[in-house]
């Protein structure tokens, strides 16, 4: 009985994966959008995303702030140091101090998201 309840789990737990794959908007579908609305092939579209995509990350690494007016922006984070607790055995661990990249989005877009009408 326990054997066919965790087949239907993983079934279950397979499908909302497939589900969530579904819904993602990659990196060469942004290309062949971009490649559709300025009239260009799709590897010069391509090309230029990837462009704008090193670009960020360029300056994000050498700490710099990226706004993108009526889109939002990219910053670094800091996180400090603290404690933590392994969850497999419950020791308590060091967590270091981590930056990560945020993104927070401008009111304009949020607005477009949520269907307001922008002015």
């Amino acid at each position: 009985m326990s054997e066919s309840i965790d087949k239907n789990e993983r079934k279950q737990k397979r499908a909302a994966r497939a589900e969530k794959q579904e819904n993602v908007f990659k990196r060469q579908e942004l290309a062949a959008v971009v490649a559709e609305k300025i009239g260009v092939p799709r590897t010069k579209a391509t090309g230029a995303v990837d462009a704008v995509l090193e670009a960020i990350t360029d300056q994000l690494k050498a700490g710099q702030e990226v706004r993108l007016v009526g889109f939002g922006a990219f910053v670094i984070g800091e996180r400090k140091a603290g404690k933590g607790r392994d969850p497999r055995t419950g020791a308590e661990i060091d967590i270091p101090a981590a930056k990560s990249v945020r993104f927070r989005a401008s009111k304009a877009l949020r607005d477009r998201v949520a269907g307001k009408a922008v002015a």
